[in-house]
């Protein structure tokens, strides 16, 4: 965000730097205002109340980490904070036990913010969950204040299983979404990236049946379900020297056999595929399952795969969510990239995209400084509670607030219309 300097002295958006959009969008509803509005102040003062409560729970978090749908514990602990906040808190919600929907307003525009808390096996919160979870309802309570002076509406909705099993689509299927004008979260990352790509994706069991015998003395009349499972991994990697750079295909061993005197009777392995949209995962999907089918021809075995979920669709992050989010976290410190000043393969996926697909979504990293550690590893899970970390709750959190702020106070909301973008 570009500022010049008003007479009063304070830092106001120079308007040559914003869109035609948003230039238009301001001059028929608002005057230019400064980027520090008095609800921006009052944020500030009602995050500062609670950081370190955010602090003690995202800590508690990491030392107590839970699986997809198992999140009672930490779904129960966000909903304590938020219900001793003065929000309405239905819990469980939608049909799933780790659910929750927390609200606050009573008329206007509603916005959810997305709070994510499920951990990843045996490495814990190695994707920052905990930060995410506790920036979602930090910016929830800083909105609470002025929701009302706003004509605003508040949820945030507790999503569980992001992971694996995609609760947000769960979410949608039951409706979580069907009133929201705008749709909000933020991950910890490696960079501040504004409006990341995530792939499409799709999560599958395959196992192979084949025929035990002695692995020496008879192993002819056996029919081996590892060496099924093997060749499928070939096929695959044969494969992949026709992949686009944000096709994916990768998976593990999760029962490989018995003992090494018998010939293996079964095998199961977990897969992801992803690809850029939903249209060529199907395509990809099409030529991984012909891998598969290959190697049970090949081996004698007989296969089938069990899809985990639903897929994730593709991300879309709305641009003027985008701009506004832009210049509120550079007020606040950071510089934020472009998805598309990284390489078109650096991506993984989220059930976000589902939300975006029908809410206008925004989903930006925050860069916790972690390197050369990185998502998905033990030692990014411990540097969620570092002050770097740490600093991701207050910038997320405002910065989300100060976003939906920007909408309510600028009375932006017809840009989030369809054709509006």
């Amino acid at each position: 965000m570009v500022l010049v300097t008003a007479p009063s002295g304070r830092p106001v958006m120079d308007p040559s730097r914003l869109s035609e959009r948003r230039r238009r969008a301001l001059s028929e509803r608002v005057p230019l205002r400064p980027m520090t509005s008095e609800y921006k102040e009052q944020a500030l003062q009602r995050f500062d109340s609670v950081e370190s409560e955010l602090r003690q729970i995202s800590r508690w978090m990491f030392d107590h980490p839970e699986l997809g749908y198992q999140e009672f514990e930490s779904s129960r602990r966000l909903v304590d904070f938020l219900r001793s906040r003065g929000f309405e808190v239905e819990y469980p919600a939608y049909g799933m036990e780790t659910a929750f929907a927390a609200r606050t307003g009573t008329t206007g525009p509603e916005v959810v913010i997305c709070a994510e808390y499920d951990a990843l096996p045996e490495i814990g919160h190695a994707c920052g969950h905990n930060l995410i979870a506790t920036a979602a309802v930090g910016a929830g309570h800083v909105l609470s204040g002025f929701a009302g002076e706003l004509g605003i509406k508040v949820t945030v909705l507790g999503t569980p299983a992001e992971e694996q099993l995609g609760g947000k689509i769960d979410l949608i299927e039951a409706g979580a979404f069907s009133g929201a004008a705008a749709a909000l979260m933020v991950h910890p990352a490696t960079k501040d990236v504004l409006d990341p790509r995530a792939l499409a994706v799709v999560h599958l069991d395959l196992e192979y049946h084949g025929k035990a015998a002695h692995a020496a003395a008879t192993p002819q009349v056996g029919i081996n379900a590892l060496d099924a499972f093997v060749q499928a991994y070939v096929n695959v990697a044969t494969l992949r020297q026709h992949f686009y750079p944000t096709d994916k295909v990768h998976c593990i061993i999760t029962r490989g056999g018995t003992a090494p005197n018998i010939i293996p009777d079964y095998t199961r392995s977990s897969w992801y595929i992803r690809a850029a949209t939903m249209e060529r995962l199907d395509q990809l999907s099409g030529k991984v399952s012909a891998c598969f089918e290959a190697a049970a021809t090949a081996t004698g075995c007989t296969w089938d795969t069990r899809q985990l979920g639903q897929p994730y669709a593709e991300l879309i992050s709305h641009p003027l969510l985008s701009e506004l989010f832009d210049e509120n976290a550079r007020a606040l410190g950071r510089q934020m990239m472009r998805g598309s000043d990284l390489p078109p393969g650096e991506a993984g996926s989220t059930d976000m995209g589902n939300v975006s697909q029908v809410v206008p979504s925004l989903h930006p990293m925050l860069d916790i400084h972690s390197l050369p550690a990185v998502n998905h590893q033990a030692e990014f899970a411990a540097h969620t509670i570092t002050p770097a970390g740490e600093q991701a709750i207050r910038d997320g959190a405002l910065g989300m607030a100060w976003t939906v702020i920007d909408l309510a106070e600028q009375d932006l909301w017809d840009g989030l219309r369809p054709g509006t973008s």
